[in-house]
């Protein structure tokens, strides 16, 4: 198609600016505005142009064009961004009353007559993912989550498949030469409903909450899944600001929407605290109607000069407060109390409900938490109930309604022996556990996690081959998954020959397992990847470790007596000893650190690894580093020692290159460690 267009390479630039000026125009219109201009086909004719102008002169194309919003780009795992200006929570309150006593707080603070009105900047509170965009000169640079407030993830790539963000300022007249703009990504509730349809339609497990499906969605590995997700994003201020000044909040979001941001319709410009509490109640009376969650409506001082001088907490600016909602509630009869057992064998009251809809959403479970919250409410099997949707998501008993009581109502009491297998229980402070490992209940789980990366990692064994073998009583215990054999997985549905042989030979070459990752893999209570790798190194063998008291246990630092007696009671069950010897029997071999002369040889060398290796997974040649004294790094930076450069490398090896890194390939890697296949 490149015949059809005879331009020279400035008049292709000079066409290319126009275009993407233009779609970028008719993107605004019809994803913030929702007033589309001209026809799809025409839009469509427009980027099909600049496709072939930029397939022609491949130089001229730019991070900004709006033909690189979606890509197949697949991370190595997100970099972390330090927020320039920290990112905090906003304290929350509740009634009428503590919104009346933040404005005399602030008034206070500020040395202003209580009687004077403050200004105040109304806006919904979005139920979403926060995120920071970074515009140098206009153009988006930079995306991050809010993380923990002072360090979040570099999530650019996912965040330029969203329209409502746009690549480059819509005005580009007087405009900072860099600004942070902060807002909310969320999912909107109709196109939640839709995913979530699809992903059940195809068999794949749901999103709670369009919460959970925006946070989710942006924090794909690849790109390409997150351009497929209907994400929105709201702008609601900034961060850092450099080449321009604001004086309020007012002028900030009208200055964004000008910019070409998609602003909140619905915010209100307030003269005082009460017609920002009236503006509280009315977004609540509307709630159903918004086109995404809300819990609630933030509440800004307006001025800019008044918000600095008000400073923040530790945590929360004194200038801001988020006003919640009610949590929605309705009442129902408790049918009955069961227990659910978790993958870790935790059990959990549960109660089931006579359906009711609440807020739009049919509930008939609550979770009960625990015996002890039961027997502090006195919730009865019977009680007629008064359930929440706790943060509109989670529903919970708020109290029984005592007074329609008929004395038929029976208390509840946790069993003594596990409901799915019926082993006896184990209580740890307010919870209960069942400790066998090959509990039908914590099958699923448990293996999944044995699978995994960083257990045996089991290559290509996902959840639904898992749950093939378990409904086809292949797998009944931790162990049988060593047993299992080519004939028997090639059954299996959408099995081929070569499929069923790469799952068998992934098992087989799973069998050698360092101590630390044997321990990780059998899901011990309060054992994790950390405590695994501590134990390894305390413990010469499986056999000590098996045989250890807790006094002996709690020699090793950071190790008390929840850990310890976790542990000793683990290995005290004896189906959990003979499981570890059937999957010995299978043929899995540990291996202990018996080599000293390895030790120390990388001995505080960073490493970073980039594109496939042929002779070991990530997680294999990471262990390797870290047992010869070496960390691993998952970016590049000046204090990087090497970067081992695989098959189809990703941007580490540019930044390596620029910043004189060296780079060495697979065969130099395993010279360097003394690795013999």
């Amino acid at each position: 198609m490149k015949e059809d267009i005879k331009l020279s390479k400035e008049e292709a630039k000079k066409r290319i600016e126009e275009l993407r000026k233009e779609i970028a125009y008719h993107d605004y219109l019809y994803y913030v505005e929702n007033n589309p201009q001209i026809s799809d086909a025409e839009y469509d004719a427009l980027v099909e142009e600049l496709k072939k102008l930029e397939s022609l002169y491949p130089e001229l194309i730019t991070p900004d064009s709006p033909t690189q919003r979606v890509s197949g780009f697949v991370a190595e795992g997100f970099n972390l961004v330090k927020h320039r200006v920290p990112m905090l929570s906003i304290e929350s309150i509740f009634t009428q009353e503590q919104a009346l006593e933040f404005d005399k707080r602030v008034k206070r603070f500020l040395g202003i007559d209580e009687n004077a009105d403050i200004e105040y900047t109304a806006e919904p509170k979005f139920d979403g993912v926060s995120a920071s965009l970074t515009y140098e000169n206009g153009v988006f640079t930079r995306g991050a989550t809010r993380g923990d407030g002072m360090v979040g993830e570099d999530v650019t790539m996912n965040l330029k498949t969203i329209k409502t963000i746009p690549l480059r300022f819509l005005n580009q007249n007087n405009i900072p030469k860099r600004i942070e703009v902060r807002g909310e990504v969320v999912m909107p509730k109709e196109a939640f409903k839709r995913l979530n349809k699809e992903l059940a339609e195809a068999g794949e497990p749901v999103f709670a909450n369009p919460r959970n499906a925006a946070a989710g969605s942006l924090r794909q590995l690849d790109s390409s899944v997150t351009a497929k997700r209907p994400l929105d994003f709201y702008a609601w201020g900034i961060g850092e600001v450099i080449g321009y000044e604001f004086e309020t909040q007012w002028e900030i979001l009208k200055t964004l929407k000008k910019w070409g941001f998609k602003v909140e319709s619905r915010i209100m410009h307030c003269k005082g605290i009460k017609e920002a509490i009236s503006y509280h109640h009315e977004i609540e009376s509307i709630r159903d109607e918004l086109p995404y969650e809300a819990d609630g409506v933030v509440i800004k001082v307006d001025r800019l000069d008044y918000q600095r001088k008000l400073g923040t907490t530790a945590k929360y600016p004194r200038w801001s407060v988020a006003y919640k909602f009610k949590p929605r509630q309705a009442t129902t009869r408790v049918r009955n109390i069961v227990v659910q057992v978790g993958r870790m064998g935790l059990l959990t009251p549960v109660a089931i409900l006579d359906p009711v809809n609440i807020g739009g959403v049919i509930v008939s479970r609550a979770t009960l938490h625990t015996e002890d919250i039961i027997k502090e409410k006195d919730i009865r099997i019977g009680d007629t109930v008064l359930v929440e949707r706790a943060g509109d998501v989670i529903p919970e008993i708020v109290k029984p309604i005592v007074e329609k009581r008929t004395g038929e109502e029976k208390p509840f009491r946790m069993p003594e022996n596990c409901p799915s297998c019926g082993a006896r229980i184990e209580k740890e402070g307010s919870y209960y556990y069942c400790p066998n490992i090959s509990c039908p209940a914590q099958l699923k789980g448990r293996i999944k996690h044995l699978a995994s990366r960083k257990a045996f990692d089991i290559e290509g064994l996902g959840e639904k081959i898992i749950e093939q073998l378990i409904n086809r009583g292949l797998i009944k215990d931790l162990a049988d998954i060593f047993y299992i054999k080519k004939d028997q997985i090639i059954k299996l549905d959408r099995f081929a020959d070569k499929s069923a042989s790469n799952i068998a030979e992934a098992i087989e070459k799973s069998k050698k397992i360092p101590f630390d990752r044997f321990i990780y893999a059998l899901s011990i209570r309060h054992v994790g990847e950390r405590l695994a790798q501590l134990l390894a190194e305390h413990f010469p063998n499986l056999e000590s470790l098996m045989e250890a008291t807790e006094d002996k246990l709690m020699e090793i630092p950071t190790i008390g007596p929840e850990v310890a007696k976790s542990v000793v009671n683990f290995f005290k069950e004896e189906a959990n000893r003979n499981t570890i010897k059937k999957m010995l029997d299978a043929g899995v071999q540990i291996q202990y650190k018996t080599s000293e002369k390895r030790e120390g040889k990388l001995r505080g060398k960073t490493f970073v690894f980039t594109g496939a290796l042929d002779s070991f997974t990530r997680e294999e040649a990471k262990r390797l580093v870290e047992e010869l004294g070496g960390h691993v790094a998952s970016t590049v930076t000046r204090k990087t020692d090497y970067l081992v450069v695989g098959k189809d490398p990703g941007s580490k090896l540019r930044t390596a290159q620029a910043l004189g890194i060296k780079t060495i390939n697979e065969e130099e890697f395993k010279e360097l460690i003394g690795y013999k296949s």
